[in-house]
């Protein structure tokens, strides 16, 4: 089982291995408090992608196909077998900091995940 969930909410028994896939620490949110499994920067969007998406959700789409675009990269390649071999082992729940619940970098992320997890 795969889900994501804003870090901000409290972390919950059916979260199984929380992972953090933002590239900054989240404002506020103490490593106790956050109950990770792992934090995997290099994951998240590049720096410079980030920037340029904003948040704006007029942008969504362009993000979307350049992110996905990083992902396939062979520059995510170890990150991509890494996450996929925790995803084999139990639930997983991928928690971002964003507070657009629609249109953010881990939804991208969860789609592009299930989609192709029988290729990492």
């Amino acid at each position: 089982m795969l889900q994501i969930k804003r870090i901000y909410e409290k972390p919950s028994e059916e979260d199984g291995k929380r992972i953090l896939v933002d590239r900054l620490w989240p404002r506020g949110v103490t490593r106790e408090a956050a109950a990770l499994y792992a934090w995997m920067k290099e994951i998240a969007p590049s720096a410079d992608l980030r920037k340029s998406f904003n948040h704006r959700p007029e942008k969504f789409d362009e993000f979307t196909r350049l992110y996905r675009e990083e992902l396939e990269s062979e520059d995510r390649k170890d990150e991509l077998e890494r996450l996929g071999r925790i995803l084999r082992s139990g639930p997983v729940t991928l928690v971002y900091a964003a507070k657009d619940t629609k249109c953010n970098h881990a939804l991208v992320l969860k789609q592009f995940l299930e989609e192709n997890m029988n290729l990492i």
